[in-house]
């Protein structure tokens, strides 16, 4: 979303368009350009896996799909999740191994038209490696995700440049997924930092990173990202462009958006931000707004339209950012530049407007075979969420909706990781394909590496939560083999199984320390008298003792149906 934070990273090369209209996956090791004469990532801290907890490979087909795979006790057999955080042990400085690569380059030489899109390739009847890596990970056929895709009900975002990424799918009909927004601004942050927040974020469950960077060198900053990404990562390109132009929108030239957006493209950035439907007759609509133009990108596109009086140069010129798209398969996320900033302002003339325009775009994007996502609010009330949603399906005939929140009340700053999660885990459930995290810092400052974490874990719970609520096959596996440990006090088991088992522990362990406590029929909250858990055990043996009682009282009695009668007898 093209609100609040920003960056990540670790990568290599300059990202500048070479003029060569071959689509090369550029497979081959570039080194990741060096800032200045210090090591930008020298002092990374290690990331630490999950206890209990080993990463492994689904093997099927030829492709290898990672899973974090959990060991559990009590001749419990191992339970698998699904695993976000990359390849593991790799330097930073050489970038992730291109997994994607070789698939890229037979691609390009076998039958190359230009259009190097997922969805290109679904209309065309074609399942590529990256529609059946998906298919694996998701639990269903091959086919069904190329239908997905070909009908714009889901996107595969998959720059040609940045084969390093492991293919995931956005799309109501699949898990909801989530994204993390990082990246510096023009006060705080260094690329170390931001690279740092990366890992952070994929090892917690983030499914995309959106690189929000709008300090000091964006370029670079975004570089490193992408070398070390192993999920797809978002721009919002127009931020640039005002970096560019010394941050003065009425500067902006399509021009210069195009030869950015190649720059990024050539990178690897696998979808953009683009505020195409912020048109210059909607901006009088937010003029009684409590809360104005919020989004970033949004306001930059209606200072420039009202710096010339004229339309949006991101909407009369759609046609030919869409050559961009396709030529490196980098996916459209349609920003909501009018999108509420507060409860008072949902659903309102201004967002509701734009919402027909983004559209009335997506047809054209797919008029060019390229895949298209909606972004959404926002601040929205509880009451008025599923009419965002209905809404957005209808006009924008079902592409993914991609929404930030939403924050359900604007009461709570410090907490809006909680307001946002609560209208996450509704809109998620009504129909929404991605959730953009909302972290403790939302319109208080810059997120640090601790603020990622929460965000994420908080999106997790949503996004999940969504998911049991849709009936979604397996969702609730996870659920039940926890709850099953918990019943059974297999401490170990339950730490393991959650979502942040480090705190799970911590938490448990702030009171019973010991390591007899992990044996423990009772935890502090209770103690051992009080725990409805033990009693219920207790409650159960007794009655199987009383059973078996009164099955040896009817065999001693002679087996006997009705006491005092003769069986015979009628």
């Amino acid at each position: 979303m093209s609100d609040g934070s920003n960056g990540n990273g670790n990568g290599n090369g300059n990202g500048s368009s070479n003029g060569n209209d071959n689509g090369s996956s550029n497979g081959g090791k570039r080194s990741l350009r060096q800032v200045s004469a210090t090591d930008p990532v020298a002092n990374l801290p290690a990331i630490e896996g999950f206890p209990a907890s080993e990463k492994v490979y689904v093997e099927q087909d030829g492709l290898a799909v990672p899973v974090r795979r959990i060991h559990l006790s009590g001749g419990e057999p191992a339970f698998d999740v699904y695993d976000t955080s990359g390849p593991q042990g790799h330097d930073p400085h050489a970038g992730l191994p291109k997994l994607r690569a070789p698939w890229i380059e037979a691609r390009l030489r076998d039958g190359d038209d230009g259009n190097r899109s997922q969805m290109h390739y679904a209309r065309r009847g074609l399942i590529t490696p990256e529609m059946r890596f998906v298919a694996i990970r998701e639990r269903v056929e091959p086919t069904f995700v190329r239908d997905e895709l070909a009908a714009g009900r889901a996107i595969l975002p998959a720059n040609i440049r940045h084969p390093e990424s492991e293919p995931m799918i956005i799309g109501k009909n699949f898990l909801v997924k989530i994204n993390a927004n990082i990246g510096n601004s023009a006060v705080t942050s260094t690329i170390g930092e931001e690279v740092d927040k990366l890992r952070w974020a994929v090892k917690w469950g983030a499914d995309t990173v959106m690189d929000l960077s709008t300090g000091k060198q964006i370029h670079e900053t975004r570089e490193w990202i992408l070398r070390n990404s192993p999920v797809p990562i978002g721009t919002v390109p127009i931020y640039q462009c005002l970096e560019k132009v010394g941050g003065e929108p009425e500067k902006l030239t399509i021009d210069l958006f195009i030869e950015t957006l190649i720059e990024q493209a050539e990178q690897g950035v696998d979808y953009f931000t683009i505020h195409a439907g912020v048109r210059l007759a909607y901006i009088p609509y937010t003029a009684n707004r409590v809360t104005g133009i919020v989004s970033r990108g949004g306001s930059i596109m209606a200072k420039w339209c009202l710096s010339h009086h004229k339309e949006n140069f991101l909407y009369t010129e759609f046609e030919r950012i869409c050559e961009v798209m396709k030529k490196y398969d980098v996916a459209f996320s349609l920003g909501d530049g009018l999108r509420p900033g507060s409860t008072a302002d949902a659903n309102d003339r201004a967002q509701l407007a734009e919402l027909e325009t983004l559209g009335e775009l997506t047809d054209v994007a797919w008029k060019h075979d390229v895949q298209t996502m909606i972004e959404g609010p926002g601040h929205v009330p509880m009451h008025k969420i599923k009419e965002n949603v209905e809404l957005q399906q209808r006009l924008c005939k079902d592409a993914p909706f991609y929404t930030l929140g939403p924050l359900v009340t604007d009461i709570a700053p410090g907490y809006d990781h909680i307001t946002s999660a609560i209208g996450a885990a509704m809109i998620g459930w009504f129909g929404t394909a991605m959730l953009c995290y909302v972290t403790p810092k939302e319109h208080l400052g810059l997120p640090n590496r601790d603020d990622v974490k929460d965000g994420v874990i908080a999106y997790k719970i949503a996004a999940h939560a969504a998911d049991l609520a849709k009936g979604h096959p397996g969702a609730r596996d996870r659920d039940d083999a926890l709850s099953k440990a918990r019943f059974e006090f297999r401490w170990e088991d339950q730490f393991h199984l959650s979502l942040d088992p480090d705190t799970a522990k911590d938490f448990h362990d702030e009171t019973l320390p010991a390591p007899g406590a992990k044996g423990a029929h009772f935890c502090s909250m209770c103690g051992p008298k009080f725990c409805s858990m033990k009693i219920t055990e207790e409650v159960r043996a007794i009655a199987e003792r009383g059973l078996a009682d009164k099955a040896a009282e009817f065999k001693q009695a002679g087996s006997t149906l009705y006491a005092g009668r003769d069986d015979h007898s009628h």
